[in-house]
């Protein structure tokens, strides 16, 4: 059995990475696994079977087209019938699946589980979502929060791309193409197919953290445009896993996803297989702290898309399907300018979460944005800083710069509509902060028509 911990390096010398975000990179755990020459020989080396994985259509553009080849000890055909399981995810946002929401909502984290062991799979649960995948758009955001590894089980989705963002606990994620440890302040990528488990780290409570499902196209870097060639998520800091294999007979079961549903197969081995492959369609993790912010010197708040770290783009120009976006330590510098993110209607959809500390616009700790917690703010809902992030920037010296450092907090953003499951929309669930709306409460009436130009900033 798969049994945590396992060996499994949770840093790799710089020399040792396979990195380059879409990168075709090749890999092997046996030397000689991979043909020369040719992707599906007659006999492929080692007695192996040669598969591909295909991320796009075969006649996508080559600047977009994604496949690997995998060389493994036994196809992936094969297995018991499928039967269904029983989850707590969702893909269906219709109107008499999902709730609208026009109003600001806040959660509390998803608690971490005690006593029964709970897997990844099983404490995946469904927060909001948009489109679908049976037509291949929109996005699903999901929780997650589990206390045991996953034994003798792989989890397939075959809706869309999953962005993995733990926030307490690290996790040791095992795939085909090889092994990776994602902590806090990391993240992954497990794109559609590829098999994958993800376990606690041996020792710890649990894990917990948020996910983003994209259901279209796979996830890209943004364009810079007049930031030039250099900053944000670096390229080079994109890093792939070293192949890895297991030669296992066992009673193994492969879970899919597929259209919001789960179903588990029987196989009689580890699907953890893969001797060696080559590619460019693989998951891959980044390290947030590599992230080379870029901020104003003079007057006002940056749009928050300066801080993109991924992007899923749309047919329209400019307008993506889902951003990963987040609000690294870095300095503010701006003079006579409200430094706190503004208030605000946007025509995007708003998901945020909070990994560790305070978000700079928001009161912290119990009562307030919490680590693990979460909040949305759907297209056209007024946010912005609540009444004592206002009072405190409002008076503060701007004349000298300040570093924030006090915490790391990340937005999904779309352009979709999103609707909330009946979980999520569930006061019962002790989650749901039912007082959120109460923060924005005693923001003063300041106003005043005397001693002011036209024109005037109040300066």
């Amino acid at each position: 059995r798969l049994v945590a911990p396992w060996p499994c390096p949770l840093r790799m010398s710089r020399s040792a990475e396979l990195s380059g975000f879409g990168s075709h990179v090749a890999s092997e755990a046996v030397l000689g696994a991979l043909p020369v020459g040719q992707n599906s020989p007659q006999q492929p080396p080692l007695g192996l079977y040669a598969e591909q994985l295909s991320g796009t259509a075969f006649t996508a553009p080559r600047a977009t087209n994604q496949r690997s080849w995998l060389y493994r000890i036994a196809p992936s055909v094969g297995g018991s019938a499928s039967e269904p399981l029983p989850s707590r995810l969702q893909a269906d946002f219709s109107d008499a699946a999902a709730v609208a929401a026009p109003d600001p909502h806040r959660w509390r984290p998803l608690p971490l589980p005690t006593g029964a062991p709970v897997t990844f799979v099983e404490g995946l649960v469904t927060m909001c979502g948009a489109g679908g995948p049976a037509l291949k758009e929109g996005v699903a955001i999901h929780l997650y929060s589990c206390n045991a590894p996953m034994l003798d089980t792989a989890f397939s989705n075959s809706d869309g791309d999953l962005l993995l963002v733990p926030q307490a606990g690290a996790l040791h994620v095992v795939t085909e193409f090889g092994r990776m440890s994602v902590e806090p302040r990391e993240v992954c990528v497990v794109p559609r197919g590829v098999r994958f488990a993800a376990s606690p780290a041996a020792g710890s409570s649990g894990a917990r953290g948020y996910v983003l499902e994209t259901f279209g196209p796979h996830f890209r870097l943004p364009e810079l445009g007049p930031i030039g060639a250099n900053g944000l998520a670096e390229p080079r800091d994109f890093v792939y896993p070293h192949a890895w294999y297991e030669d296992r007979t066992c009673d193994f079961t492969v879970v899919t996803k597929l259209l919001g549903r789960l179903y588990a197969t029987k196989r009689t081995h580890s699907v953890f297989d893969v001797v060696g492959w080559h590619g460019n369609y693989a998951p891959y993790k980044y390290d947030l702290r590599r992230f080379h912010a870029v901020n104003t010197v003079s007057v006002d708040h940056p749009d928050p898309s300066i801080f993109t770290v991924l992007t899923v783009p749309t047919n329209e120009p400019g307008v993506a399907a889902a951003d990963f976006v987040i609000f690294p330590p870095r300095w503010l510098c701006a003079e006579g300018t409200f430094r706190p993110p503004y208030f605000h209607r946007n025509c995007m959809s708003e998901f945020m979460g909070l990994i560790d500390g305070v978000y700079d616009a928001k009161k912290g700790g119990k009562g307030g944005f919490e680590p693990g917690g979460c909040s949305y703010h759907g297209a056209g809902t007024p946010h912005g800083p609540d009444a004592a992030a206002v009072a405190s920037a409002s008076q503060a010296d701007t004349s000298r710069p300040t570093k924030f450092d006090g915490g790391l907090a990340f937005m999904f953003e779309t352009s979709a509509l999103l609707r909330l499951t009946p979980f999520a929309a569930d006061p019962s669930n002790g989650m749901l902060d039912t007082d959120y709306g109460a923060c924005w409460e005693g923001l003063p009436r300041l106003f005043s028509s005397a001693g002011v130009a036209n024109g005037s900033n109040g300066k």
